[in-house]
Parts: structure tokens; sequence; C-alpha cells
């Protein structure tokens, strides 16, 4: 079912041979600039893990893996979702020491995902992740990396308007945080995507800590696997997206969960048989460092960064019958 939505008066700024320079000048551009932001290196990273493993990113909880079997093992693997579970995984693994971390192109197939403007089943991020200290576990460690995130995303920009005038994107550099406890307190009669439109729509580029856990209502703010992310140390990066008139979710990240955080979280979720994945027991044993990551959506950023109205003009993927008439009709190429 489509749910496309075409903005009045859409024109792409960029022809399609320009959008395709431009989104190797954005990818190019950005990883430099987030590793030094962040002081992580590339790595090469799995396309599908053993869905025995609990490596799998479980997202909301209900989104369905796509999985096959192997002809010649018989094994059953999972294309990964995310790889928030991985990377800490790596990161033990390849011995990275304190304040240094990994990043690594993700490519995922999310079989359940709402096609529409800022949606498709395939999603391509950069996955990174950080080793940190365990008293760094805090609040000012998860603002001080979504600013240096945030940073590197406005100079990236700086450097498309330099290339492409054409480009009139606008991003606020000043970061205003805000809980969605204190998000509900200010929009009771709201539901959480509305309050994060009234909120972006006042301040542009805001981050939105602690996702996952139930606010006051007895309602979570968005779902949040119970087994990476902190529900007290996590947020989104979002900006305001002036060609669709919408908050625009660009990371999501967090400090990922101690040993305490995940039983509790776990309990919480009622998904205590997670106890017994090969993960969650090297989690548990403390066989893991203390880390902190997030997933950062490449298309996502070339599509704000280059004003574009639909993901699918910067992305190759697949689109419903009413989409691509749709946007055929309006002139919107997708790729």
């Amino acid at each position: 079912m489509s749910h496309v939505i075409i903005p009045a008066g859409y024109r792409s700024p960029l022809s399609l041979y320009d959008t395709q320079e431009a989104i190797a000048l954005i990818k190019k551009t950005f990883e430099s600039n987030l590793s030094h932001a962040l002081h992580v290196k590339r790595v090469s990273a799995p396309l599908f893990v053993d869905g025995a493993s609990g490596l799998n990113d479980d997202l909301n909880g209900v989104e369905r893996p796509v999985s096959f079997d192997m002809l010649e093992t018989g094994e059953v693997a999972q294309v990964v979702h995310s790889l928030a579970k991985w990377k800490r995984y790596a990161l033990q693994r390849y011995h990275f020491p304190v304040g240094e971390g990994l990043y690594t192109d993700m490519n995922a197939i999310r079989r359940d995902e709402t096609l529409d403007n800022l949606h498709s089943v395939y999603v391509d991020q950069w996955d990174w992740e950080k080793v940190i200290r365990e008293e760094d576990r805090t609040m000012d460690t998860l603002k001080d990396t979504m600013e240096r995130i945030v940073t590197a995303i406005c100079i990236t920009l700086d450097r498309v308007k330099w290339e492409y005038p054409q480009v009139k994107t606008s991003l606020c550099r000043d970061v205003t945080f805000v809980t969605t406890q204190e998000l509900e307190d200010m929009y009771p009669d709201k539901t959480p995507k509305e309050r994060e439109n009234l909120f972006l729509r006042e301040y542009r580029t805001a981050c939105i800590l602690q996702i996952g856990g139930k606010l006051k209502s007895g309602q979570p703010h968005d779902g949040r696997a119970p087994d990476y992310d902190d529900w007290d140390l996590n947020g989104d990066i979002m900006f305001w997206n002036d060609v669709l008139g919408c908050a625009f979710e660009i990371s999501s990240m967090g400090i990922r969960v101690s040993p305490a955080s995940l039983e509790r979280q776990l309990m919480l979720a009622h998904k205590e048989e997670r106890r017994k994945l090969p993960f969650h027991q090297a989690l548990l044993k403390g066989e893991l460092p203390f880390t902190i990551g997030g997933g950062i959506g490449q298309s996502r950023m070339c599509m704000l960064l280059l004003g574009k109205a639909h993901i699918g003009e910067v992305q190759s993927s697949y689109w419903d019958v009413a989409t691509r008439e749709t946007c055929e009709r309006e002139g919107i190429v997708l790729l």
C-alpha cells in the first residue's frame, strides 16, 4: 500500500547524474568526519548471522528477519536488522582499546517496514560502536557524542553546498535535548510522532532521550529492544526536514546495556529467555566491554542533505505500483 506524500511544487535541486555524484561525496565526506569526531576505524561486517546466536537486532521485537537455510550445513542464517550486538562482540574480539571504536557499512532487509517517503525494506547505515569505561556510562557522555555527530553532519552539508550551490538545505547546529517524559508532559494529548513534530518544528535540531521504557502514561514513546541500548541512556538524533515539513530521524544510538541493566530490561520486556543465548551469556558474565554505539542512516542523510522528497531518490529499492506511478506522475525519479 502506498503512503507517499508529494510536497507542493517539489522539484529535485539536482539532476539524476549530479545526485549520484553527490551521494558519493556525502558518503566519503561523512565517513571521514565521523572517524575523526568519534575516533572510530572502518571494519568489515556481516550481511547475515547465525539465527541462534542472539546477535541479530530485534528492533521493536515484532519484525520478522529474512532467514535462509544453507545447503552445505543445513544451518539457518538471518539477514541482519542492524549490527547493534555484533559490533560489541567485534570490539572485544578485535581488542579495541578504551576510547576507540569501529564503524562499518551495514546493509539490511527489513521485510515488515512501511513503504513511504522515509522508509524502505532496504536499509543502509553507518553502524558504529566505541569502547568506554564503566564510569563513562553517563548522560554527559551520551550528549557529547550526539553533539559530535550533529557537527559531523553539518560539516558534511557545508561541503555539499560548496560543490552544489543549488542545494538550499539548512540545518541548525545547536542541539536541544529533551527526554521522552518531558515531551509527554509538554504534549500529553498528542501521539509520540506528533510530539516530535511539534518540538522539532520549534527547535529544528534535537536529541530525544530515554526511549524504550514506559512513561507515566503507561506507554513507551517508541519501541526499543531490551538487550542493546540502556533505556535510561539512549536517544534519537533528529532534524527538522523543510521539504517534508516533519521531524526527521537520522540516528538511533545509546550507551549499551551493562549486565545489571540487561537483567532489568529483559525482565521488564518479559524476554528473560534470551539470557540463555551466547551473546547474552557473554554480556552477563562481564566478558564484553562497556560501549556506546548507534546507527546513522546513509540514505536518510543523503535525502536530508540533498533536499530530496523520497528516500527512493537516493537508494535503489522495491516500491509498490501505486508509489511508482505517483512518483513518475509528479516528476520524482526513483532509482
